[in-house]
Formats: structure tokens, C-alpha cells, sequence
């Protein structure tokens, strides 16, 4: 028995410092995007063909203010990045929300109405996954034309069926309970019954899925900037940073690294959230 407990607890260390670290990351992000007027050293669009592709401050030839260095029109990164944080938490926070909203209310429909509003649901499902989803994107972008609108009505479009198919499911295994027939013997409508007793046996598996689909959500606009297909090529995006570094990484590696690596822990910090927070909610380990 003591081993058993121990075990549990050194899992549960585990899962709060998993926490902690993702949760420390995107913390320090949003406070950087929110005070990115405060806390940038430079303006991230001023150009300057004199500071061209300066090393960041540890190296030879570094430029004071310019901890990470400069890109090929003389930018400081650092402010790039930080700016740049910005699109990408508004596209995480409000393409997340929306796609949640809808994906798991027609979700939590199929799951307990069943019915021909399953069947409907279900086959509206398997039609949307049959495309595949970063091509949708790039076509409906190319239809709809570029901006942070297009980008989070895109992101809506093609994931909602990730939060429809997963509820779906649970809201069925939640339906077979015992307490949803108690509830409905004791005269709680159908609707009442999905809202009251339903959803918040689901809402932990939402959350967690919510978390996952902020940094699909990062990844997606950072693929669209990389192919000019975001916002404004002027206005600092990581995925641009990328692009433009990447024609460049030979003579100034760091203006892909340095884009790269903060893309690369805000994802893994998203999905490390995601997946503490299942841990968290397991009944298992409570």
C-alpha cells in the first residue's frame, strides 16, 4: 500500500510540474504580448540598412539593444517575436473558443439526442475530414483572401469536427449512466437533463481538448504566414520570421532559430497543458 500511494504521488509531482512549466511558459507570453509596447527593445518594423543581419549579444559584432540580433532589413528579432506573440495568442485564444463552442454543442447533440440528429451530424463529420485539413486552409485563405479573420474562420471551418467527434463519444457513454436515467424518471427534460447533467461530466474532457486545439491553432497560422497567406507581410508573424530565415540561415542562423524555438515551446507548452490537465482530471489518480 505505501508504495502504491507513493507511486500516485510521484505521479502526481509529475503532472503539477508539467503544469507549472507550461503554464509558466504561456503566462510569460501573454504578459510579453500584452506589454510588447513596454517590454519591446525596438520598434519591430523600424529598418535600418546599417544594422543588417547583426549576431545576437554573445557574439562578436553584436550591437547593444539588440539582444537577438537583426534580420536582413536590420528588424531586432526580439521585438519581432514578441510582437509576433501576439497574433498568435489572438488566433490560439479566440479560434480556439469559437471552434470549441460549436464543435462541442453539436457534439454533445449527436451524443445524447441520437436520433436522425446524430445520423445528420455523424455524416456532416465524415464529409469534412475526408479533406485534408492544411490544404482546406490554404484554399479557403485563398478564397477568402488573407487577414486575422480569414485565419480564425478558417481554423473554425475545418476543426470543429475534432471537439464534435470526441464529445460525441462521451456524451453517448455519459447518456448510458445511471443518474441521467435518474434524472429523467424525476422529470428533467431532454435538453434540461444534456445541460445539467451531461455537460458537466464532459466539460473536463472539452477543456482538455480546447487546450490541444490553441496550439494546433498556433501551428496552423504560423503554417499560412510562412506561405504569405496571413496577415500583412510587414506585421511580425513567427511563421514569416521562418520563411524569411530560412533563405538567410547561412549567414544569420538566428533569424529562423530563434522564431523557430519559441514556436516549437509555445506548441509543446499548449499540448503539455492539454495533457496535465487530462492527468488532473483522471478519477484514477484523484
Amino acid at each position: 500500500m505505501a508504495d502504491l500511494t507513493d507511486g500516485r504521488g510521484a505521479v502526481k509531482r509529475r503532472i503539477g510540474t508539467r503544469l507549472w512549466l507550461a503554464g509558466g511558459w504561456l503566462t510569460l507570453l501573454l504578459l510579453a504580448a500584452v506589454f510588447a509596447p513596454l517590454v519591446a527593445p525596438q520598434d519591430p518594423l523600424a529598418q535600418d540598412l546599417f544594422l543588417t543581419r547583426l549576431p545576437p549579444f554573445w557574439e562578436k559584432g553584436a550591437e547593444a539593444g539588440y539582444w537577438l540580433g537583426t534580420d536582413s532589413l536590420g528588424r531586432d528579432v526580439l521585438s519581432r517575436i514578441i510582437y509576433g506573440a501576439r497574433l498568435a495568442l489572438v488566433v490560439a485564444l479566440v479560434a480556439g473558443s469559437i471552434t470549441c463552442i460549436i464543435g462541442s454543442a453539436l457534439g454533445l447533440m449527436a451524443g445524447f439526442l441520437r436520433g436522425w440528429v446524430d445520423l445528420v451530424i455523424s455524416r456532416l463529420i465524415d464529409i469534412w475530414m475526408a479533406f485534408p485539413p492544411v490544404l482546406f486552409s490554404i484554399l479557403l485563405i485563398a478564397v477568402i483572401g488573407p487577414g486575422l479573420h480569414s485565419i480564425i474562420l478558417a481554423i473554425v471551418i475545418i476543426d470543429w469536427t475534432r471537439f464534435a467527434r470526441v464529445v460525441r463519444a462521451e456524451a453517448m457513454a455519459q447518456g448510458a449512466m445511471d443518474y441521467v436515467a435518474s434524472a429523467q424518471v424525476a422529470g428533467r427534460g431532454r435538453i434540461g437533463t444534456m445541460l445539467r447533467e451531461i455537460l458537466p461530466n464532459v466539460l473536463p474532457t472539452i477543456v482538455v481538448l480546447l487546450t490541444l486545439e490553441m496550439g494546433i491553432a498556433v501551428i496552423v497560422e504560423a503554417i499560412l504566414s510562412f506561405v504569405n497567406l496571413s496577415i500583412s507581410t510587414d506585421d511580425p508573424t513567427w511563421g514569416g520570421m521562418i520563411a524569411e530565415g530560412r533563405a538567410s540561415v547561412y549567414q544569420a542562423w538566428w533569424v529562423l532559430v530563434f522564431p523557430l524555438i519559441t514556436l516549437f515551446l509555445t506548441v509543446l507548452a499548449f499540448s503539455q497543458l492539454g495533457e496535465g490537465l487530462k492527468d488532473r482530471f483522471d478519477p484514477v489518480l484523484r
